[in-house]
């Protein structure tokens, strides 16, 4: 009989839901099953808990799957005396499906990866895979992001954040600043927003004015990146809690100008892994993971992402508090070429959040 409940929530409101989707089917085939009981949850775009039987395909004309309105009988979390329950709604009536021991949130962007279903979990009680409340909001912030990495002096490049009011108020003068500030090419990136959802290269005023307005669409909060000449793309994975351990990097050549939402879940990307660098990059790149890990104060799991400009320059892109997480995304594959097989990533990744939560009670 398996020893714990795990609910494994999936799908979600953010645009990510697609990309949270193939994360979680792979998760739901490699969790032992021995060890787990598992409850499988897709969380459909427009907000509702369903409970699904786990089986996640992509729909008919498209390469992405997505948790279908119709997937499952509703359910909720309760917290009882005897720990939180998973409740289904039948009607006007509600079954108790009996206790959760720990969830597994598998969801990407806003309201998933943001603090919200973390602030929800926290609240009933239920143990949960991944970085707490403040990291996880702070995480997927790049603004909040990238201030905590300015306050531990780690590299960054130049960039501007901008709200929505500021541009519809004053479009003009506002890209007059960011020309005076940086130079092109540019980036514009939504700051709360993962999988390069929303981002747009800009080399002159018109191709930025149209990345605005694109990653608007997204977040009232955008951040705009001095661009580099094709730097080289170094990520690497950290593991623990209080005591954690950092992979060796991995790097991305990606399919087009940069690492796009196509170039990371559709089309044919290359991933190096271990990263053919000097052993002074590596223990650099390893050394400020380690500090940006510490300056949002995660735990449970991350990707921490760089950039490795052609004179050398070494830059802290941002940090992933729940990254792809697909057999060919680059945490599992970081981690495979550490001995730690996806499975063994999967129980470790569980075994760390009832880790966690023992010593919160602690």
């Amino acid at each position: 009989m398996a020893d714990e409940r795990v609910l494994v929530l999936y799908g979600g409101q953010s645009s990510e839901h697609p990309v949270s989707c193939l994360s979680a089917r792979s998760v739901l085939e490699v969790v032992d099953r021995e060890r787990y009981e598992v409850v499988p949850v897709g969380i459909t775009r427009g907000g509702r808990w369903l409970l699904t039987d786990g089986v996640i395909e992509a729909r008919p004309g498209s390469p992405l799957p997505e948790v279908d309105e119709d997937a499952g009988d509703p359910v909720t979390l309760v917290r009882g005396v005897d720990g939180t329950h998973l409740v289904r709604l039948v009607g006007d009536r509600a079954e108790d499906l009996g206790a959760i021991d720990v969830a597994f949130p598998v969801l990407h962007g806003p309201f998933g990866e943001d603090g919200t279903i973390q602030g929800y979990l926290t609240t009933v009680g239920l143990p949960y895979v991944g970085a707490d409340v403040t990291a996880s909001s702070v995480g997927i912030d790049k603004r909040a992001m990238k201030l905590a990495f300015k306050a531990r002096g780690l590299p960054q490049v130049p960039y501007l954040p901008v709200t929505w009011g500021r541009w519809q108020r004053d479009g003009a003068a506002l890209l007059d600043e960011v020309e005076a500030a940086l130079s092109y090419p540019m980036f514009t990136k939504p700051a709360r927003q993962g999988s390069s959802i929303g981002i747009t290269l800009a080399r002159h005023r018109e191709a930025l004015a149209a990345g605005l307005d694109e990653a608007f669409t997204h977040d009232r909060v955008v951040i705009v990146e001095q661009g580099l000449d094709r730097p080289r793309e170094v990520e690497v994975g950290v593991l623990g809690n209080d005591e954690i351990e950092v992979t060796a990097p991995g790097e991305i050549v990606p399919s087009d100008e940069f690492y796009t939402f196509e170039a990371k879940y559709i089309d044919d990307s290359q991933l190096h892994v271990p990263a053919d660098l000097p052993p002074d990059v590596v223990a650099n790149v390893q050394r400020f993971a380690t500090q940006a890990w510490l300056a949002i104060g995660c735990r449970g799991m991350a990707r921490v992402d760089f950039f490795l400009d052609r004179d050398g320059t070494l830059y802290l892109n941002e940090i992933n508090t729940i990254p792809g997480f697909t057999p060919s995304s680059m945490l599992p594959m970081l981690w495979q070429a550490e001995g730690l097989s996806y499975p063994e990533l999967v129980d470790r990744l569980l075994e760390l959040a009832l880790e966690a939560a023992a010593d919160d009670l602690g």
